[in-house]
This record gives structure tokens, sequence and C-alpha cells, in this order.
């Protein structure tokens, strides 16, 4: 994944205007991978280049094209190209041709690149980025010239820009997701855009990436004449005058619907013959009658008219009111739950009710849902969590959601249900899981969240062989993108999030590999300056939950921290963390001593009175233990040996060590964190003793029950009510 990067360029009107040659923008090369010349790698790529200029010769393709070369996942290399909307099959062929050709002069050692031209750009990664929006690398170009008229020229730019989004969006499957298009914005004065989305992208993501560029314009566009903001995935410009080809936007364009053929007459008038010139009638004769059965006729037609109309409005309008009956009936349950909820909760510092009245909900309806995931059939089952089964779904639209169902079975109820309704969907940040709607139909209770390709990192990580998919630069990305995650639940949401359940399961990977926090359901709001709480009901996962918690009840931010430090070990490690295990035999420890004398029994343990049940397992003080003999290094995951950078992870180890520190004081802050994984010269605290993380006794395989494992202190660590 490439780091963001933002490039603006101030050019001149003369520098904007169209060139009949192929016109080089900007390029951006990923410092953070590069490849040894002459290695598999390189070898791959080059392949790659020529599959993609062979392929720019094309008629078929609409100007885009992708391919993936290599086997061995260090070697994949992935690409791509997409030539203007409006460019001809031999312009597209040239500035390909040219971009495969430059691309390796300016990023000659890079494993990821982009290139852009005025006419296509070329993408390729050691990383798969196809049918995924990416934001990552922003380019902005922008025309210095300020308008010379006073309207309402950004909100005219804007308004454009997104009907030409939703056009360009609405193309068939594989077609062009292209649309240019001309408004005036005064009554002598034009304003020209032009919007291109990849077609691997679906209808959602292709207006989702268009929005997200559209965000740059007030900033760095306002006022001026022209710009664009280009992203890898998508882009727009505009101008105040014509720059792009018309003739092919009209050839583009689908041809005009035909005119509605006139309707037949519901009953057809008898209407007699004219009398011959030399017949006589009177005033009350055959011309009367002729005159009497065209109005009766007309009057047919305009009552039939009438009930027609009548009947689609009634079966409209009773659609419509069922949909809003539906509405109001979901609403109505949100709220009755929410009332529920709060009677003899812990939530003491926030009104539920009050902040799901204060909110638009997303409600979806119960048939949309059935439709998308196919009655919740098992084919689209992905799984089973605490909350109930998960299940993938397709809305009409294209994009593709995850559907949590409540199951009535469930540990978990509408406590957390409305949790996550009320937290997840006031929170927006790219490390937190999405919240697209909820549905509270029938007896259903439903939360539909963006999909997540790459399922969970417990999946990758502890996986029989999905741990090679993670090299030490996706890992310590992961990492990165936890950390900004928590901050942001931390200190820089409106709200103070404290998790509370956070561990590998609940951190899932988008396509290209980016963590997003997920399952709210057990996280605490707190208020104002409040820093800690109590709390009775204790829950939270073995092997995460800081000593505190577990014992006490006491949970805060540093609670937070100290599961981020035990996750940031078993990433590096690959390893589960299996917490503290004592011997099987003897009374909990909660009923033995109270939580000042586990205390004091802490520190008389020493490392030979812990059971590391086997190999595939971990546990904090075990790690504490080879750091501090200088044997870190020994933790790191095989499966790093090739890519892993020896002092960044022995530092990694370093700071999840602090995180996991006995005491909350001498934990540091996530803000903290961030800081001492952003740069390698800030001096790190030497790590005390870590606290236990809270597990069972497990028995390895092959062993019965009431067999040694080891011996110790005949106790045995507990948790309360364990999720």
């Amino acid at each position: 994944m490439f780091a963001l990067k933002f490039s603006i360029f101030l050019l001149s009107f003369a520098a904007l205007t169209e060139a009949q040659e192929i016109t080089f923008l900007y390029h951006i090369c990923s410092n953070t991978t590069t490849f040894v010349r002459n290695s598999t790698y390189q070898a791959n790529l080059n392949i790659l280049l020529s599959s993609l200029a062979a392929n720019a010769t094309r008629s078929d393709i609409n100007g885009f094209y992708n391919a993936s070369t290599g086997h061995d996942v260090y070697d994949q290399v992935y690409g791509l190209f997409l030539c203007r909307g409006d460019v001809s099959v031999e312009v597209c062929q040239e500035c390909v041709n040219r971009a495969t050709n430059d691309v390796v002069q300016r990023c000659p050692i890079q494993k990821k690149a982009i290139i852009w031209y005025d006419q296509c750009f070329l993408r390729y990664s050691n990383s798969s980025i196809f049918s995924s929006s990416s934001q990552t690398d922003v380019l902005i170009m922008i025309n210095v010239q300020n308008i010379t008229v006073n309207v309402k020229f950004n909100n005219r730019v804007v308004g454009s820009i997104s009907d030409a989004a939703k056009e360009a969006a609405s193309a068939p499957s594989g077609g062009k997701k292209f649309a240019a298009k001309n408004v005036s914005y005064t009554w002598e004065e034009s304003l020209y855009v032009l919007v291109q989305c990849t077609p691997d992208l679906s209808k959602y993501d292709c207006i989702r990436c268009i929005n997200l560029t559209l965000s740059y314009l007030p900033i760095y566009i306002n006022n001026k004449q022209g710009g664009r903001v280009l992203f890898p995935s998508c882009n727009f410009r505009y101008e105040t005058y014509l720059f792009y080809n018309v003739a092919a936007v009209v050839a583009m364009s689908p041809p005009p619907p035909p005119p509605p053929s006139p309707s037949p007459p519901l009953s057809t008038p008898v209407v007699p013959l004219p009398p011959s010139p030399g017949s006589i009638t009177d005033g009350k004769g055959d011309g009367s009658k002729s005159m009497w059965i065209k109005v009766g006729a007309g009057l047919s037609a305009v009552i039939a008219v009438l009930f027609f109309s009548a009947c689609t409005y009634t079966m409209r309008r009773r659609t419509n009111l069922r949909t809003e009956e539906i509405g109001n009936i979901q609403e109505e349950q949100l709220l009755d739950l929410a009332g529920r909820a709060t009677v003899g909760d812990d939530y003491s510092e926030k009104d539920i009710q009050g902040e799901v009245t204060s909110q638009d909900l997303p409600l979806i309806r119960l048939d949309v849902i059935h439709e998308a995931t196919k009655q919740f059939s098992d084919e689209n089952k992905l799984g089973q969590g605490g909350f109930g089964p998960v299940y993938r779904g397709t809305l009409e639209d294209g994009k593709e959601v995850a559907v949590k169902r409540l199951s009535r079975t469930s540990g978990q109820g509408q406590r957390e249900f409305l949790n996550e309704v009320v937290l997840i969907a006031r929170l927006q940040h790219r490390n937190l899981v999405r919240l697209l709607g909820c549905c509270l139909e029938k007896n259903e209770k439903l939360l539909i969240y963006e999909y997540m390709p790459n399922k969970s990192l417990d999946v990758i990580l502890f996986g029989s062989s999905n741990g090679v998919l993670l090299d030490w630069q996706r890992r310590l990305s992961i990492i990165n993108g936890i950390a900004r995650g928590l901050l942001y639940l931390h200190e820089d949401s409106r709200l103070r999030i404290i998790h509370r359940d956070l561990k590998a399961s609940n951190i899932l990977l988008d396509y290209e590999m980016n963590p997003k926090i997920s399952d709210f359901g057990m996280a605490r709001i707190f208020g104002g300056n409040q820093s800690e709480a109590n709390t009775n009901r204790i829950v939270g996962t073995y092997g995460y939950m800081a000593p505190e918690y577990a014992m006490a009840g006491l949970f805060s931010v540093k609670s937070d921290v100290f599961s981020f430090g035990v996750l940031l070990l078993e990433i590096i490690s690959g390893k589960k963390n299996i917490g503290f295990h004592l011997s099987e035999e003897g009374e909990s420890l909660l009923t033995f001593v109270g939580y000042k004398s586990y205390l004091s029994i802490q520190k008389r343990i020493t490392s030979n009175d812990f059971c590391y049940l086997n190999s595939g397992s971990l546990s904090t003080f075990q790690a504490w233990k080879l750091w501090s003999d200088g044997q870190g290094l020994e933790l790191t995951d095989p499966m790093l040996e090739k890519s892993g950078v020896a002092t960044e992870v022995l530092r990694c180890i370093h700071i999840g060590l602090l995180c996991v520190q006995e005491d909350p004081a001498d934990r540091p802050a996530m803000s903290s964190v961030l800081h001492m994984l952003a740069s390698d010269t800030i001096a790190l605290p030497i790590p005390k003793q870590p606290g236990f993380s809270i597990g069972r006794f497990v028995a390895m395989e092959g062993q019965s029950s009431n067999q040694k494992v080891c011996s110790g202190n005949k106790l045995t660590i507990s948790v309360l009510s364990p999720r």
C-alpha cells in the first residue's frame, strides 16, 4: 500500500490547454518497498509491463486492462492501465507504451509506482490493486487563474461533477466509467467537466471515490477557473474552456429513446360517413348524432385515463406508506430497545436514547437484506461469532456488504446491538469498520457493514499457511493502522471510546490489507474529562484483558493499550497469546485471594512456574523474559526471515512490552505509541515486568485433563464473564 501523498501543481492557463502529444503529468514511487536488481520480482515486472503494452492495442477492452504475474507471494506483481475515455485506441496505445518505458526509468527499484499522463495512467504494486477504491496517492492540479464573475461557481462545479459521477458509475459492467458534460454558469460562459473511474469499481465505489476527490476542492481549488484531482482509482477535471474530445463523447452517448407511440383509444367511436353532396338532413338528423357520438367517445377516453391514473397513484401510495410504516416501526423498536437497555446498565455517562434520537438512523428493510444474502443461505455464510452468524451480501447497486445477524441464543443481546448502532454509526475513520445500516424487522436484529474481503487478522495471522501473506512491511502497516484507529477512539473522535475487546479476530482487513477495528458491542463512552471507570460486568477475551480490568473491573484507555500491546506481539510472533497458565489443580485465584494478594503473588512467580503449552503459543511474560535476556528476535515469526528488518522488529517488540506493563500508569498513551512507531530516534524506557494476561488452563494435545503439565503454585487463573 502506498503511503498517503499529496502532489499539488499550480499551472497557468497555457499549461492546462490540451496538447496533441502525450503529456506527462506526475509520478509517485513508494520508497518503502524496493527490489533487488535482476531479481525475480524485476523479471515479473518486466513481463507485466510488456503484457500491458501489448494489450493497449485492443479495441475491446475500453481503454482499461489489468493483469498480474508471478506465483510466489513475495514476487507477485499486479498492474493496470486506464486511458482517458475520450481518446482513440491509437492514442491509448502510444500513451501506455510511453508509460511502460518511462516508469522504470523514474522508479528503477520500487515495487510500487504510479505514473500519470494527460491521456492515461499506469500503476503497479506488489499487492493486489484490483476492484478496490484507492485514495492513498493524490495528485492535485490547479489553474492559478481565479474566476472573474461573482456567481456560485463552486457549487456549480460540485453539482456538475456529482451529476457526471452518477452517469459514469452507471455504465454497464465492463464498460467505460467515464462521463463528460458542459453546463452554463453565466449567460455567456460555460463550465466543462470530466469524470472517470476504473471500470473494475462497483457503482457504489465509483461514486464514493469521486465524492472523496471532491473533498479536496474547497481546500485547494476554491474559486479557480480550472483544476483536477487524480486518485489511483478515479479522477475529475473541470475547466472554463473545452478540453475533451466532444465527438468521442457524443459517440459514447446512448441514442435518445424513440418517441412514444400514440396510445390507441380505449373505445373506438363509430363515426358515420358524411352525407353525399345531394343528401338532405334536418337539424335532428345524422349530423347531430355524429357530433354526440364523438363527444361521448372523448369523455370515455378521459374517464378511463383518469381511472388508470388513480389506480396507479393508489398503488404507489400504498407502497410508499408501507415503506414508511416499516421505517417507523424500526425506529420505534430501536428507541424502545434504547430505553430498555439503559435500565440497570452501566451507561451512566450517556443517555443512549438521547443519542439515538439525535441522529438519522441508517435503517434498511428486511426484504432488501433477504435479497442481498439469498435468504441468509449457507453459501453466503462467512462465519459465526459471539453475536451470531455473519453473511455476505450484494446490494442492488453491486455494493458488497457483511450482515451480522443477532442469534436468539446469543450471549450478546440488545445492549450490544444498540451499542454498535449508537457508536459505530457516529465514528468515521479509515481504520474503523463502517456501519452501512441496521434492520429491526420481524424479530430480526441485523447490522450491515462494509464487506472486508480478506476477513479478520487472526485468520491470516494464525492460519496454517496464511501467514506468508503478511511480510514485515504489511505487518508494520497493520500495526500502525490499528494504533491510528485506537488513537481516534481515545482522543480524536467527538466521543471518547474505550473498546474493551480489542483482539486479532476484531481486526478486519480490506482489499489492500488495511486494518479496520470492528465489534463495538462492548465499548464504553467516557464523558468530559473522565479517565477511568469501574464495572461489575467484566467482558472481554482471554489473553487480551488488562489485569486491573480482569481482577477488579477497573478500565480506562490504558486497558485498550494493554490489549494493543498483546496484539502487537502476536503480529510479530505469528502466535496466539495464551496468557499465564498455572496448574489446573487448586482453587480459582479470585476465590483464593483478593486483588492485592494477587499482585503480591505475581511478583513472587518466576518463569519456571509458567506453562508454555506448545510451540504455537506465546505469553507476554515469555516475550519480556526473552527481550530482557537479549534474545528478543527469537519471538519473530519465521516467515519474516526474508522481509524483516531486525532493528524495526526489536523496536516494535520493545513498544509492545511497554504497552503490557503491570501498572496502567507505566503504559504509554496511544499518541505516544504512534510517535514511537514513527520515529527510530525517540529513546524508549526499559519495560517493567508485564501484568498477567488472563487465561484458562488448556491441556496439551494427547494429554488427559488429569495429567500434570507443569509444576506451580497450585492455583488456576480464571476470568469473570468472558466472551
